[in-house]
């Protein structure tokens, strides 16, 4: 059982920007190859970090209107937000350890 949750731009504001903790933000597509192959190390990280920060998956297809506001325009990019705020932010596919550091800043 994975523990990141799928939301859209609906639950995007009580699931991310009101959230108490840090949530970490995969934005992706069906489609796209290399968030694909993020996906198990985004799945790694939920269960490294859980109780610390919460992950959260969208679908940019889905979704346009999230990753138009927040600059969305390549995938997978993943956005951390802390308090409501933009904390941290990954373009393209990124090794293991450069998530955990942008990860690690936010705590």
């Amino acid at each position: 059982m994975s523990n990141v949750k799928e939301i859209s731009s609906a639950d995007f504001e009580q699931e991310v920007m009101k959230s108490p903790v840090p949530v970490a933000v995969d934005f992706w597509a069906t489609w796209c190859g290399p968030c694909k192959m993020l996906a198990p190390v985004i799945d790694e990280l939920a269960e490294e970090y859980a109780g610390k920060i919460k992950f959260v998956k969208i679908d940019i297809d889905d979704n346009g209107d999230s990753a138009t506001r927040f600059q969305v325009m390549s995938i997978p990019t993943v956005i951390v937000f802390k308090d409501g705020e933009i904390a941290a932010r990954t373009v393209g596919l990124q090794p293991k350890p450069v998530l955990k550091s942008k990860l690690d800043s936010v705590l």
